[in-house]
């Protein structure tokens, strides 16, 4: 139980805030100098027991907390201890100039443009420095200055975003909900087998489907170097290992998946490949399961049109590894029951995701906004920027990896497939770009050793490539652009624009419940800075009449593709009515 005088609470530093209210000061003085700065900097929780023996705790207590304070609290005041008060401890660290020296160094490093954490530790230096009082000054300026910083409103807003994409519209909170213990998984692949494991980390028996022992035995076997690797480094224990892997049921028929609740089709994207999956679903699943596509951009409603219970039918487009990634996009589509939605917005929190829920298009909400982005970092290579100019720029604004780097991760070939389907789809559009040259070539990222990049064999280092640069260079001359100096700013701007102005064409047309859940997609699943708060939420920041001001000088630049640069009505209302996204 917590000392006298308050517990401190280092959690904020998530929000870009210190911990208010003396916690900077307290828990330096309650522990020790490294411990306090390493809580408050990381704002990771520990368990109570770490800090028996401490002026942090009075006692640690199992079972339910409230009879054990109740029954300490009269113990004390029956013996009439002294109140202790953690102002009049002197925080006695001996190195400490040292230490603090190497907090900043290693903060200053690890923390890039974030503020806080480098303030926090200069808040704590006040601890073993000042006096309280003085050190209650120091901490309460820091906090009014951090409140203040972009930073922090897109953390705020992050963390708010985040519990608002729970809330979907038209779905009352007593929705019933379909029980679901038992799931079917078809594909041992990548995504089927991260789909899994997801599923069997949360206590879920999966049976796992493919179409031929050697593809389900490659598809098991990475499934066991996959829980090999996090015993080796300590996540899981040998029980838990075994746990899980006992929980997959392999089989190569469809009839095993007779009574199971749920099933989550994780085949190739391709949509007549989904037709046999659900024709063969909708023989043999009982009535009352619910079918599900991981389909990342084909139409989810002509997926349920495949069966004859299209109120079962739903979308749940993980992102790889599935096992990893937070996010997974709900796709509603047209007749999926409210049941079936609600159910699946539960499923999502106890498999330990952020669910966002998306209606019906090509691309959903986040490959739909990637294709625009990626259309955009391509005319830049039109206009004279190089692949590795364009990663660096993004990747200093900070996306986690620059666009190119991450095609040559994902697999170019895939992109390449969907701008096919997509030309024979609308003959009218010239879909085509540099890209597809890059394909031809063989070339599909760091699976084939070359895409974007060139990689050495067993590295994954990104390596300029000559090739490239001659492929870049002859796409140039046969469609007549003539190269020029590209900014990193303008680089910056055409991407992250890009995808403001798609993600407002989708909050226009409903696919999209609001705008902080585009960002939460953004966040969770494509790499998107934390400290900007998404793209909807740095629109915001910027100003939206700035924004709508930069997408029309680059549609006056760009005549062929201005119909892609105009602000969409939804973002041109709000900049003229002085409202944001929020």
């Amino acid at each position: 139980m917590p000392a006298t005088g308050g517990s401190p609470r280092p959690t904020e530093v998530k929000l870009g805030l210190l911990p208010g209210a003396g916690g900077t000061q307290r828990l330096p003085r309650a522990t020790d100098l490294e411990t306090a700065i390493n809580m408050i900097v990381s704002g990771e929780a520990r368990r109570a027991s770490t800090f028996a023996g401490t002026a942090l705790v009075d006692a640690v207590v199992d079972g339910e907390l409230l009879p054990a304070a109740l029954a300490f609290a009269e113990k004390v005041a029956a013996e009439a201890r002294p109140l202790r008060r953690l102002r009049d401890r002197t925080v006695i660290e001996p190195q400490a100039e040292a230490l603090l020296q190497f907090a900043r160094n290693s903060v200053r490093a690890a923390a890039k443009s974030l503020p806080a954490p480098l303030q926090c530790v200069e808040a704590v230096a006040a601890a073993a420095s000042q006096p309280f009082d003085e050190g209650m000054k120091l901490e309460r300026a820091a906090f009014l200055q951090l409140m203040n910083t972009p930073e922090s409103r897109a953390l705020r807003h992050v963390f708010a975003a985040e519990r608002l994409a729970s809330k979907v519209e038209g779905l009352p909170a007593d929705t019933p909900l379909r029980e679901v213990r038992k799931v079917g998984v078809v594909g041992a692949g990548t995504m089927g087998g991260g789909i899994t494991m997801a599923f069997v980390n949360a206590g879920f028996a999966v049976v796992l489907l493919e179409a031929n022992q050697a593809a389900l035995d490659k598809g098991l076997a990475t499934i066991g170097r996959n829980y090999a690797s996090s015993l080796s480094k300590g996540k899981i224990s040998q029980q838990q290992l075994d746990q899980r892997l006992a929980l997959i049921r392999p089989t190569l028929r469809y009839e095993d998946f007779g009574d199971v609740d749920l099933v989550i089709e994780a085949v190739f994207e391709d949509l007549e490949a989904k037709k046999t999956v659900f024709e063969t679903l909708d023989k043999v699943v009982r009535a009352g399961a619910i079918l599900a596509s991981n389909t990342s951009t084909l139409d989810l409603n002509r997926i349920a049109a495949f069966t004859k219970r299209p109120r079962d039918v739903i979308g749940l487009h993980f992102f790889s590894p599935a096992n990893v990634m937070r996010l997974l996009e709900v796709v509603r589509g047209d007749k999926t029951a409210p049941e079936v939605l609600a159910t699946a917005m539960q499923l999502a929190k106890r498999i330990k995701k952020v669910a966002v829920v998306s209606g019906v298009c090509d691309g959903f909400i986040g490959n739909r906004m990637l294709a625009r982005y990626g259309a955009a970092a391509n005319d830049l290579l039109n206009l004279g920027a190089t692949p590795q100019q364009v990663d660096r720029a993004l990747e200093r604004f900070g996306m986690a990896m620059g666009i190119f780097r991450v095609g040559d991760l994902a697999g170019l070939d895939i992109g390449w497939a969907i701008r096919k389907r997509r030309g024979a789809e609308h003959p009218q559009e010239d879909l085509s770009s540099v890209g597809d040259r890059i394909c031809e070539a063989g070339r599909f990222g760091q699976k084939t050793g070359a895409g974007w990049y060139r990689y050495e064999p067993g590295r994954r280092d990104p390596l300029p490539d000559p090739v490239v640069e001659q492929i870049i260079e002859q796409w140039r001359k046969e469609r007549g652009y003539t190269p020029r100096k590209v900014s990193d700013q303008e680089i910056v701007e055409r991407c992250i624009y890009a995808l403001v102005n798609e993600g407002s064409q989708i909050l226009e047309e409903r696919i999209a419940q609001r705008a902080s859940d585009i960002d939460i997609v953004y966040l969770n699943g494509y790499g998107f800075p934390a400290h900007r708060g998404g793209p909807m939420r740095y629109a915001d920041e910027v100003g939206l009449p700035n924004v709508v001001r930069a997408l029309r000088r680059i549609a006056a630049e760009s005549p062929a593709d201005a119909a892609h640069w105009t602000p969409v009505p939804l973002l041109l209302r709000l900049a003229e009515e002085g409202k944001t996204f929020s």
